[in-house]
C-alpha cells in the first residue's frame, strides 16, 4: 500500500502523519487489496471558522476509486471521521465485492472442462 499525506495551507508534522497512518490502518483490517491511498489535509477561510480544516482521502482499489471528505473544527476530529466513513465505505465496497451477483459472474468467467 502507497501511502501519501500532503497538507494545503498547513505543514504536515510528523506527529499529525503518524496519527493519520494509524487511523488508515483500520482499513487493512477488513480489506487487504488497496493499491494506493492518497490524504489531503487542508485549512479552509477564515470565514468558516466552525468547520475550517477538512480531510480528504482516495484510496485506489481493484477496480474502482473511493473517495471520502469530512470538515471539522478540529482537525484530528477531522481525521476521526474521516476513517470512520472510510472504513464504512470500504467494508460496503468489499461486501459487494463478495455479494451473490459478484460470485454468478465469477463462476460464469470460469471455463469448464469436462472430459
Amino acid at each position: 500500500m502507497n501511502l501519501t499525506i500532503s497538507g494545503h495551507h498547513l505543514e504536515v508534522t510528523p506527529s499529525l502523519r503518524s496519527y493519520v497512518m494509524a487511523k488508515l490502518e483500520r482499513i487493512l483490517r477488513h480489506f487487504d487489496q488497496v493499491v494506493d491511498v492518497k490524504v489531503l489535509l487542508s485549512v479552509g477561510k477564515q470565514k468558516e471558522k466552525d468547520q475550517r480544516q477538512r480531510a480528504g482521502c482516495t484510496v485506489r482499489v481493484k477496480g474502482q476509486d473511493l473517495f471520502v471528505e469530512t470538515q471539522h473544527s478540529d482537525l484530528y476530529a477531522a481525521v476521526d471521521v474521516l476513517a470512520d466513513k472510510l472504513d464504512r465505505v470500504v467494508l460496503r465496497y468489499k461486501t459487494r465485492q463478495q455479494g451473490p451477483r459478484a460470485t454468478a459472474k465469477r463462476l460464469e468467467s470460469i471455463d469448464v472442462v469436462q472430459p
